[in-house]
């Protein structure tokens, strides 16, 4: 079963993460869907509190399944680094609500 969004419902997508990073896997999942709540809604979050225009997208470390928010400095951000990979996995957060949502 691939792994699914808990704020927009799309699949999520396979990323590589750098190598510097210090992460235990090469990869992590996200989701890249522009019009994802969670999306929109850190992208007005962060301009009205910080004054700059970012967002964070929806993210899960897929070797300890936590979930935490991916920061992203455009639309566009990361997604160059999108694997062609089919991704099936029984991770992911029993509550959306533990999933990195920032109030």
């Amino acid at each position: 079963m691939s792994p699914k969004c808990p704020h927009c419902g799309e699949s999520l997508q396979a990323f590589a993460v750098p190598e510097e990073g210090g992460w235990d896997s090469s990869f992590h999942v996200a989701c890249f869907n522009d019009e994802c709540p969670y999306f929109v809604r850190g992208r007005r979050r962060m301009e009205d509190v910080y004054g700059v225009k970012v967002s964070y997208r929806y993210r899960i470390d897929p070797t300890t399944g936590q979930s935490s928010p991916l920061a992203v400095w455009s639309m566009d951000a990361l997604k160059d680094r999108i694997l062609d990979a089919e991704i099936t996995t029984d991770i992911g957060p029993a509550d959306p609500e533990s999933s990195g949502t920032t109030p």
